[in-house]
């Protein structure tokens, strides 16, 4: 029988990262890193992706792989999935983590280009990056796809609604990857609640505030706690887990 340590180990194991430049994504990219996989940071903006790649490897000793990506349009997501495969020659866990939340005053209010673009970036783009490396990892050796939503999209709210609407999508696609790849592609949901990262700069001031007290742990979730969600389902460890979602959002959503 395996121990812990070889369980979570991801020696030599090669990472796709979405979003990965900053907040949650950047955290998951050098968690994962530091239990030894080599990652691909993909974000929009390279120069990001740049320079989170040179601060793993110089934390982690792997290789990153800085690719710029937007998952709002369709092509890049063949164009991502291409750059791993012949960088790297494999990809075996796939974190579909770029998503976005722009803010509105109120729902009238949102617009068709608004809701376009969230959904674009929430659901479809991960839709076609997972079934283009899910297919290329069912033909090879397998691996597994941890889609990171929300736990909004199990209860929205007025104010984020397409983004919560886009996150459920994402919930389902969880679902129907598993049906298209298993048994050699594991498909996983982490599901965070209120974290500190960009999208808590457009909250109204002391939402932040009013969160963590009403949190049982008195506290917003931070990026780096999500590392420990997406190490076990990326691991041996999760190995039969699938089509699982796995809530962490401190007990916020505790009465669901």
């Amino acid at each position: 029988m395996e121990t812990p340590a070889e369980l979570f180990d991801l020696t030599d194991k090669v990472v796709i990262v979405t979003g990965g430049s900053r907040g949650i994504g950047r955290a998951v990219a050098e968690g994962l890193a530091m239990a030894g996989a080599d990652v691909v940071i993909a974000s929009r903006k390279l120069d990001n992706c740049e320079s989170a790649a040179k601060e793993i490897e110089a934390a982690s000793g792997r290789r990153a792989l800085p690719v710029a990506y937007n998952a709002s349009i369709w092509d890049d997501s063949e164009r991502l999935a291409d750059t791993v495969y012949e960088h790297f020659g494999r990809c075996d866990v796939l974190v579909n983590n770029a998503g976005s939340s722009p803010v509105y005053p109120d729902l009238v209010s949102v617009t068709e280009e608004l809701y376009d673009k969230t959904h674009a970036i929430n659901a479809r783009g991960p839709f076609r990056l997972s079934v283009l490396v899910g297919k290329r990892m069912h033909d090879a050796d397998g691996g597994c796809i941890i889609n990171v939503t929300t736990a909004g999209s199990l209860r929205p709210e007025p104010f984020d609604l397409p983004y919560a609407m886009a996150k459920a999508g994402l919930n389902a696609l969880t679902l129907g990857l598993v049906g298209a790849y298993s048994p050699k592609v594991r498909a996983n949901t982490a599901m965070p609640g209120p974290y500190d990262t960009d999208v808590t700069k457009h909250w109204v001031p002391g939402t932040v505030e009013r969160a963590s007290e009403m949190n049982p742990l008195k506290r917003i979730g931070q990026p780096r706690d999500m590392v420990g969600v997406c190490l076990f389902l990326a691991s041996d460890a999760a190995r039969y887990v699938n089509g699982a979602t796995i809530l962490a959002d401190g007990g916020a959503f505790r009465s669901l």
